[in-house]
């Protein structure tokens, strides 16, 4: 019996909007049978500020300097912190729930997706492993995360080398499907990074600035040669077709496809309501 044969998605650099609407839209087909499970790899423009479904604007955003940086801004539908989707590779993977290789449980159903990560990491030749909790004391911080900032520390079954976290994923089930995504981060700016956030008093954030520098890592910082967009994309491809054992089938959205994600992005993901309203 052969592979399953699941959609591969290269959508380039698109708006925050778009990016997010495309996610949602292919969850939404996913649901309804009209597209088999998807992987979809994408970057932004401009780069993007991205925060979780449950943060608070108003509490944990600096929207000034989000705008003095001329970054976008967009709640995902996803949880998880603030992401700065800037020198990376986005990925998203679409997939029902009931799908006969998804455990029921959340951590376990990020776990197999996360293999195609995994695979990807090795393909560029790190040794990346999944952080997993040790202790009861490492399994309740990732319960109760301090930070506003999404790598400022690893998620069950997100992926480590060498002690520090090297991609970040959320995850949301509607409809009977999975939508999980994530960054595959090249290179970080990390001044910019922690301009975004409120803290309260300056000694706050630089605690945490160095504190991320010992617990986040780009792909950049460990390899001997710098590596491409192009490089990495190609590597988690192949990562994402092993991991998950599929075949890739490319597929590109028709005419009417797009309306729809373009439909979706201005009436939901540019609106203030959707976007400012927690």
């Amino acid at each position: 019996m052969g592979k399953e044969s699941w959609y591969f998605i290269d959508s380039g650099n698109k708006a925050p909007s778009y990016n997010m609407a495309l996610d949602e839209k292919l969850l939404e087909w996913h649901s309804k049978g009209k597209i088999p499970p998807v992987v979809r790899f994408y970057g932004w423009d401009p780069a993007t500020l991205s925060i979780g479904y449950f943060q608070k604007v108003h509490k944990e955003i600096d929207m000034d300097a989000v705008k003095k940086h001329g970054f976008g801004f967009v709640r995902r539908p996803t949880g998880g912190r603030g992401v700065l989707h800037d020198k990376e590779l986005t990925y998203s993977v679409i997939v029902s729930e009931d799908h006969p290789n998804m455990p029921a449980t959340v951590t376990e159903a990020y776990r197999v997706i996360s293999e195609g990560i995994l695979q990807g990491f090795r393909y560029l030749g790190l040794q990346a492993d999944f952080s997993i909790p040790r202790t009861k004391e490492e399994e309740q911080a990732l319960k109760s995360p301090r930070s506003a900032v999404c790598f400022d520390a690893p998620s069950w079954y997100e992926l480590v080398v060498e002690g520090r976290k090297i991609a970040g994923s959320a995850q949301t089930r509607q409809k009977g499907v999975i939508l999980q995504h994530g960054s595959i981060i090249l290179d970080i700016d990390e001044d910019a990074l922690f301009d975004l956030f409120r803290y309260p008093s300056e000694r706050v954030r630089k605690r945490m600035q160095d504190r991320f520098k010992n617990k986040a890592v780009a792909i950049n910082e460990l390899m001997d040669q710098s590596v491409t967009l192009a490089d990495v994309s190609e590597a988690f491809h192949k990562g994402f077709a092993t991991g998950l054992n599929v075949t890739a089938e490319s597929f590109e959205l028709d005419e009417e496809q797009e309306k729809e994600v373009w439909d979706l992005a201005k009436s939901k993901y540019e609106s203030d309501e959707w976007n400012f309203r927690r």
